[in-house]
């Protein structure tokens, strides 16, 4: 009995994986936008302030290849309680902070916190879905974050309109990760539900070759090293993180060089757009409400991403979708100086969100195809690091090449790396994720 064949019903994993979630994600979303006001407010610098707020992408970077070793020896379930609490702590640190040093502390535990969370909730749909509804579920898992990011700014707007105070609102995530723990304890384990149990699974010796067909359930599969399918990754059982990235270095340089330059170019929007709005002098009022429609058109379109990569491929979503984002960067570079530059900045906001709303969830799917699914989180760590490690450089360089150069030029270079990123996809997502009939995508995708 393999963990395929046990019987899965959404109503088992609804209220215990995607409700913790979106507490969480909520609870995050409210702090990311004050987090700079917060340390300003200890006397930052600019730059000082700057730096505070990206601890928490810091944080989350540090964290991703060590939380999938500690999801693999724990378990989702206590992973993601134990992260809720740590977050806890880290926001309380930032609450009462008297410096600068204590806030940061405080956001980098937070960035620690959510790696291991979200890692956690990856790997446990990575085991227990089943690959004909995959894509499906992790689109709605990242459907879940989006939600949560999109709610959390209103709810931190409310609470500084009622209190006066920038720091009460990170009463909103320790609330928002309380809630997710003492869900988590009341609810039953939904692993537990499954007939083979993770402990189990992680004592077999030599485990087997990963699930390498994105596009077929019970795919043929090889031993480690084997190159009849292409190239293999290697199954992961108690690993260590240097031992993870050295099994899986060509997938991680090659397709996760592709996953880096699809989180450079979602990353990328969120400082783009509002820097472009100040560039041709729109408002902040409506600044927010152009960005707010935006993200409400990405979060509308989480389900239908699923739906395109379980019943075509999972290239259906992730080229049109980095093409589109890369189109969309280009697009808005030119337009600065043209006649009606507002209404182009509208039309290319709304086209870059349906541009990454139809590929939402593609790099957990990705990574859920290419782990081993009787342990996957080692190799989850991994591969979520490489996406993250793109989300935390492409404001970077925007910031560079903005001050070396022009903010249409940062806008065109990142253009030219979706297109890019578009064709590192196209190449390796066959190479890693073999094609099958028609047919057979339609029946177990």
């Amino acid at each position: 009995m393999t963990i395929a064949e046990a019987p899965f019903r959404w109503k088992t994993v609804a209220l215990p994986v995607f409700l913790p979630t979106l507490l969480f994600s909520t609870g995050e979303g409210a702090i990311l936008p004050i987090i700079a006001t917060r340390a300003d407010s200890l006397g930052a610098s600019l730059a000082i302030a700057g730096l505070i707020a990206a601890m928490i992408m810091l944080g989350t970077l540090i964290g991703d290849i060590p939380s999938g070793w500690l999801v693999s020896r724990i378990g989702e379930r206590t992973s993601m309680i134990g992260a809720a609490l740590v977050a806890a702590v880290g926001l309380l640190l930032a609450t009462f902070a008297t410096n600068l040093w204590l806030l940061g502390v405080g956001i980098l535990l937070v960035g620690l916190a959510t790696a291991v969370f979200a890692l956690a909730r990856h790997a446990f749909l990575t085991s227990f879905v089943p690959q004909a509804i995959r894509a499906r579920a992790l689109s709605t898992l990242g459907g879940t974050f989006r939600l949560g990011y999109f709610v959390g700014p209103f709810l931190a707007a409310l609470v500084i309109h009622l209190t006066g105070s920038t720091a009460a609102v990170f009463v909103i995530h320790i609330v928002g990760c309380l809630g997710s723990a003492l869900i988590l304890l009341l609810l039953k384990d939904p692993a537990a539900g499954f007939s083979t149990p993770r402990n189990a699974l992680q004592q077999r010796v030599g485990g087997g070759a990963n699930d390498m067909a994105g596009d077929g359930v019970g795919a043929d599969t090889n031993p480690a090293g084997s190159l009849s399918a292409g190239p293999t990754l290697v199954a992961q059982e108690s690993v260590g993180l240097f031992a993870t990235l050295r099994a899986n270095r060509g997938v991680l340089s090659r397709l996760g060089s592709g996953a880096a330059l699809v989180g450079a170019l979602r990353a990328s929007r969120a400082v783009i757009l509002p820097l472009w709005a100040v560039s041709i002098g729109l408002g902040g009022s409506n600044t927010a409400l152009i960005i707010g429609i935006a993200g409400a058109v990405d979060f509308a379109l989480f389900y239908a991403s699923g739906q395109i990569m379980d019943r075509f491929g999972r290239l259906w979503s992730a080229v049109p979708s980095m093409v589109g984002l890369g189109l969309g960067h280009i697009a808005l570079a030119v337009s600065h100086d043209l006649p009606g530059n507002v209404v182009w900045f509208i039309t290319v906001a709304m086209f870059l969100s349906v541009a990454n709303g139809i590929g939402s969830g593609i790099l957990m799917t990705l990574g859920a195809d290419l782990a081993d699914k009787n342990n996957p989180a080692p190799f989850l760590g991994a591969w979520r690091f490489t996406g993250d490690l793109g989300g935390a450089a492409a404001p970077l360089m925007v910031s560079v090449v903005t001050a070396i150069a022009s903010l249409a030029v940062a806008t065109a270079i990142l253009g030219v790396a979706g297109i890019v990123g578009a064709a590192i996809l196209l190449r390796y997502v066959p190479q890693y994720l073999p094609h099958t009939s028609r047919s057979s995508r339609l029946r177990s995708p």
